[in-house]
């Protein structure tokens, strides 16, 4: 039986600058206050965003009051975009492969509103997507619209029950420690993408070595 693939969003398929975002609102504080956001954790109100507790007014408004931002509507959306760059074509390309091949695919990524509408016209603009990423999966987990996040158990559970997935026969490629950790407790195997690792010379060779060198911790 071929292995189910799990993804991650940013740093598996689209490069991601964490640092990026937080200079740029640095820029538009009065104070130069840092936001809360970083790859490993981040404030409650990024929470709430990407939970789906948040609109983008009120996200807008909360950025604005806690860290002291002097900034309009669109200067504060293109900063927290200024973290997200290029979906590199051969990404695609090997996803859509391994989906020919018959592997079920599905992502599963922490996200928002704003940036789910960023990057969905991107691909449209760039790729002629239609749907955005989900044009070349099987499914899309947004933590957004489920309104659970990683690396709470309950997102990966939820992501597992609607694809109908045993733990046990899902490949999870990601680039969060703590999300990797995560899903190793639940059973899943991991490929952990961590730099200097990307999807397309890290991928092929896990799946050729799966599920010998990816059971469970």
């Amino acid at each position: 039986m071929l292995p189910h693939l799990l993804f991650d969003f940013g740093g598996v398929i689209i490069d991601i600058d964490y640092d990026a975002t937080p200079a740029a609102m640095r820029r538009l504080s009065r104070d130069g206050s840092t936001i809360a956001f970083s790859q490993a954790q981040q404030a409650e109100l990024f929470d709430k965003f990407e939970t789906g507790h948040l609109s983008p007014a009120e996200f807008r408004t909360g950025l604005r009051e806690a860290y002291d931002l002097d900034a309009s509507d669109e200067a504060l959306d293109a900063a927290w975009h200024a973290m997200l760059l290029d979906v590199p074509a051969e990404r695609l390309a090997l996803i859509g492969e391994l989906r020919r091949q018959g592997h079920q695919t599905a992502l599963l990524s922490n996200t928002n509103t704003l940036h789910i509408a960023e990057i969905n016209q991107r691909l449209a603009t760039k790729y002629g997507f239609r749907q955005g990423i989900a044009d070349v999966l099987d499914r899309v987990f947004y933590s957004q619209e489920v309104g659970l996040r990683k690396p709470g158990e309950e997102i990966f559970r939820h992501a597992l029950r609607e694809m109908n997935w045993r733990p046990e026969d899902v490949l999870f490629i990601e680039d969060s420690p703590q999300h990797v950790a995560t899903a190793r407790r639940l059973g899943l195997r991991v490929l952990h993408l961590a730099p200097p690792l990307t999807l397309t010379t890290a991928l092929p060779e896990a799946l050729r070595v799966f599920p010998r060198e990816y059971a469970p911790a």
